[in-house]
Order: structure tokens, then sequence, then C-alpha cells
């Protein structure tokens, strides 16, 4: 009788245990939506792209995302074609948004700017580059812009760090040294080892976000990806990267990594592209609308 209650006992707990496990990988931790290269311009259409459609696409786009229950918003750069003199009507929108969004800083972005250094404030950031924090996940937002002859200040000590890249990466042959490609410094790199760190001690998942994609290496990738991936490589915490950029969109993996490059909204003239990505315990789920690829990431 009592060998009864214990193995009844047992497999009341596996039972529990199974259930418990199973109900946290349906689930999500959390919920964000995703926007990339909406580069509204008030000006013609050239070739795909179609740059007052943009604010049309956005507003479909922001009406479904408010649908959602979603804890934030990311835009990947490219919020504009040529600089912030067309950037109000987009900041207008993304402020309708229920959930509040973090923006990340694109090539585009910087036409035209004098300070460039200082643009991030233009464009609601606390800084160049940050890293936030929700539901034991960190996510770092890169600032792939920061050396290269468009983003940086001519005096600035990440022109000198850009023109020592550009050298090295043309004797090198590789096809990313292109006027609208930039990478970020070796402060940046520092200061992105040390919030990696801190993650894996507080042992939170991590999500790189960032403007140019890392991988796979197309002539898109920011100027020094192979040195920032040698970083990220390092720690098994390190759950994907996510960027924009490369309006045709892209994936593989750099090891373990994920890496997505998102479709741009700008592309074709009326079908939208943006997503909500999940995050489970062992899953990252991209659920794409319009142009932009749904995909199922397994850890």
């Amino acid at each position: 009788m009592v060998k009864t209650k214990f193995y009844s006992i047992v497999i009341c707990f596996f039972l529990f245990t199974h259930v418990m496990v199973k109900g946290q990988q349906s689930i999500p931790v959390l919920r964000f939506g995703v926007i990339a290269d909406i580069q509204y311009a008030d000006k013609d259409d050239h070739g795909s792209r179609f740059y007052r459609k943009s604010l049309e696409k956005m507003e479909n786009c922001i009406a479904n995302l408010n649908q959602e229950k979603l804890a934030f918003n990311v835009v990947f750069g490219d919020l504009v074609d040529q600089g912030p003199k067309d950037l109000p009507p987009v900041i207008e929108l993304l402020n309708t948004l229920k959930a509040n969004y973090q923006n990340v800083l694109g090539n585009h972005d910087y036409v035209n700017v004098n300070d460039r250094e200082q643009i991030y404030q233009q464009f609601n950031m606390p800084s160049p580059y940050y890293a936030f924090e929700k539901a034991n996940w960190m996510f770092i937002v890169l600032n792939t812009n920061e050396v290269s002859e468009y983003g940086s200040n001519i005096d600035s000590p990440f022109r000198k760090e850009w023109e020592e890249l550009a050298n090295s990466l043309k004797k090198d042959g590789r096809k990313n040294m292109l006027p609208w490609n930039g990478g970020i410094s070796s402060i940046q790199l520092t200061w992105l080892e040390n919030k990696l760190k801190k993650a894996q001690e507080n042992k939170q998942n991590v999500l790189v976000f960032s403007h140019h994609p890392l991988f796979p290496e197309t002539g898109y990738e920011a100027l020094n990806n192979r040195e920032i991936l040698n970083v990220l490589d390092k720690y098994n915490h390190v759950k994907g990267i996510i960027s924009g950029h490369h309006h045709t969109g892209n994936f593989a993996y750099y090891h373990k990594i994920p890496s997505i490059t998102l479709e741009g909204m700008v592309e074709t003239a009326s079908e939208n592209a943006y997503g909500v990505i999940e995050l489970y315990h062992n899953k990252i789920v991209l659920i794409g609308q319009g142009r932009m690829t749904s995909r199922t990431l397994d850890f």
C-alpha cells in the first residue's frame, strides 16, 4: 500500500513537471514588433523603392501592431532616405504605437547631418548605441555607422579608425568596403563585451540588434563584422542577431548564432514588410507580415 502511494506520488510529480515544461515551451516569454528600412522621403519612386508609400505602409503596420500584445517595438534603421529633414512624419506615426519603440541608426539617417555624433537625439534614442532589459533578456543595440566616412565627424578618432579599417579591407579584397557600410569602434566593441559579461553573470539571454547585418557576408555586412562575431561567439547566451539594411532579407547561422536580416518596408508599391517576434524558453519565432519571412529558430 505504501509502495503504491509512493509510485503514485512519483507519477504525479513527473506529470506535473511535464505539463509545466510544455507550458513554458508553448507560452512566449515576451513579444515585440519589428520594422526595417522605412526609408521615407518626399521624393519620386526609384526602381523598386517607393519612398512616399512608406507612410501609408506605416499606418497599416502600426494599426496591426497595436492589435497585438507587445512589450516594445524595434525599428532597425533607415527611418528616412535623405536624413532628418523628412523625419517628423515618421516620428509622429511611431508615437502612435501603443508599445514603446526603440530605434537603431541606419546609414540613410546620416544624410546631410552636420554633427554626426549627436544625431541619435533627433531619433529619440538614449545614445548612439545602448542596451535595455526585459523578462530576463538583454537587448543590445549597436551603432554600425560609427566607423564610416558618412557617420563620423572629419576630426573624430572614429574617422581615423575608419581610414585604417578601409585600407585593411581593400587590401584583403573584401566586398563590403562600400560607401553605405560602416562598423563599430574599438570603444563600442569593448562596451559590447562588457554588456555580454554582465548578461552572462546575470544569466540573461541576449539578442543583438544592428542596422548592418553581421552575417552572412554578401557585401552588405558591417565593415568589421568578423571582429564583432568573434566577440559574440564567445558567449553561449547570445541567442540571435537581428538586422536590416539589405532590403531583400536574408538568414544564416554563424556557428550556433542565428542571424536574421529583415526585409525592408520601402520596397514595392503596395506590399508591406513588418513582423512580430516571440521569445520562448527554447526558441525564437518570427511571424512575418507581407514580404517579411516567418521563421522558427530552435535554441
